[in-house]
């Protein structure tokens, strides 16, 4: 067993490949193994998540992740605690394991319950597990509820009740009733819902029990981003190693989101940073002295990283089809892919960089994904994974899906969900901020644009985790702590 934090890459398993993975330990270990298993990694975390508690409820399903919950009574009474099972559903309809799982509970001093004690120490939801679609009701939605309100901590086992487990939406939207776990375990393998979404909020700490069996990197569906690898800094080298980087945006009244992406290039160290503000008589923040001014069209296209839309407003268009034709490194944001997601000619121009395999980046918020998309917001956070992977699909390019568990989609393999960054980050200038790092990351020589993408996005998200206590997070302060 481990805790999942921040720094190395981990596989994620979609329900279909967990199911294969199940099925298959289930075919070649005797009879009940696998319940026993679960049930005593989840006792073992509880008893050092609450090592001091004396009551523990477990709410139990109708399935096998009931089973897993009944194991873990049977293992933790057998510590000298005390449990108090509440369980839903007709004991002759549950699977045959957790039937198993209920007699070997019976048979020992554990007190069923049809309500939740007065107190306890520690609840564990074992109520629903990664199967079931439909939202929670019943005396299912008051369980969830009651664990939520009661201030004791609460461990979900493989997934909280009430969240998909591969989208990280909650079922039944975002008002539907689910388990707020403060720890989750999630067995066998990781699941992509816990990292992205409503995800982040419902599970917790996220830890992983693969109860026995081998790794299996093969069948994962996405990838969780691990911290990038240093590059190595070369003494023979000048301001023209690092390369160069155009912003280019700042409309009349919004040149503050320009400077920004240009501080953070300069930051994260780009050789030279171009500003080509599209109102330069609208300078609302001084630039730094570093950034030299320019025209949009005073920009070398060819030979530059551009970071194109930051502030930009609908005077963008007028400079994207030249930027669309010549950016030899491009990094799409804001008010750029407003205008794209408006204008076919301006679509059909980044398909054409794709088929040509130029290097571009997307950075939508959801609703300027929907807009691409032509959907909802609420249709793009129900299933980001898919929302980002047909992004990156329709274009050719990466696609940087920002949000509480960013996802990060080429037009081919696998897709990352990045594990850093927190609520700090939901303040103004921010994704300018992102934008200019990934165009600083784009620009050096040796970055593939995936690599490239996924290393910015954990950066950004990093100093937001590690940003002092007490301390306000602005985009200027975010930017001057970006480092090469």
């Amino acid at each position: 067993m481990r805790r999942i934090s921040p720094g190395l890459p981990q596989p994620l398993h979609d329900i279909e490949a967990t199911r294969r993975i199940e099925s298959a330990a289930l075919a070649a270990l005797p009879p009940h193994t696998l319940m026993q298993r679960a049930g005593t990694a989840v006792a073992r975390l509880a008893l050092a998540l609450a090592p001091h508690a004396r009551t523990v409820w477990i709410a139990c399903g109708p399935g096998n992740n009931g089973g897993d919950g009944l194991e873990a009574a049977v293992a933790l009474r057998q510590r000298g605690l005390r449990v108090v099972v509440t369980r839903i559903g007709d004991a002759a309809r549950r699977p045959a394991d957790a039937q198993a799982s209920l007699a070997r509970a019976q048979s020992i001093s554990i007190e069923f319950a049809d309500e939740p004690p007065a107190r306890f120490d520690l609840a564990i939801d074992a109520l629903l597990g990664i199967g079931r679609q439909r939202p929670l009701d019943g005396m299912l939605a008051a369980w969830a509820r009651h664990m939520n309100g009661a201030g004791a901590p609460v461990l979900a086992i493989d997934t909280p009740s009430g969240l998909d487990a591969d989208r990280g939406s909650l079922i039944g939207g975002t008002a539907a009733p689910a388990v707020r776990a403060t720890h989750t375990l999630s067995l066998l393998t990781l699941k992509p819902g816990l990292f992205t979404a409503e995800g982040r909020d419902h599970a917790g700490d996220i830890w992983l029990d693969e109860l026995g069996l081998p790794p299996d990197d093969g069948s994962a569906c996405a990838w969780l981003s691990g911290a990038p690898r240093a590059a190595r800094q070369v003494h023979a080298s000048h301001k023209g190693s690092h390369g160069d980087v155009g912003v280019i945006g700042g409309a009349a009244g919004m040149s503050g989101a320009a400077v920004l992406a240009a501080r953070a290039a300069l930051h994260a160290g780009a050789g030279r940073v171009f500003l080509a503000l599209l109102d330069a008589a609208d300078i609302a923040i001084p630039p730094d002295p570093e950034c030299m001014l320019r025209a949009p069209d005073q920009l070398d296209l060819e030979r530059s990283s551009i970071a194109c839309g930051c502030g930009g407003g609908t005077a963008i268009a007028q400079v994207l089809p030249a930027v669309l034709a010549a950016a030899r490194r491009l990094v799409l944001d804001a008010d750029a892919l407003n205008a794209v997601a408006a204008e076919p000619s301006f679509q059909e121009a980044l398909a054409r960089r794709g088929r040509d395999a130029r290097a571009t980046v997307l950075t939508p918020h959801p609703l300027e994904a929907a807009r691409l998309l032509g959907c909802s917001t609420s249709e793009i956070q129900a299933d980001r994974l898919l929302a980002a992977g047909t992004l990156a699909r329709r274009y050719g390019c990466v696609v940087v899906l920002k949000g509480s568990g960013t996802v990060i989609a080429q037009p081919s393999g696998l897709a990352c969900i990045n594990p850093t960054g927190n609520a700090r980050l939901a303040t103004a200038g921010t994704g300018d901020v992102l934008a200019g790092l990934i165009a600083a990351r784009l620009a050096a020589p040796s970055a593939t644009v995936f690599e490239a993408a996924c290393a910015a996005v954990y950066e950004h998200g990093r100093l937001a985790d590690e940003w002092p206590a007490g301390e306000a997070l602005t985009a200027s302060r975010l930017a001057a702590r970006l480092q090469r």
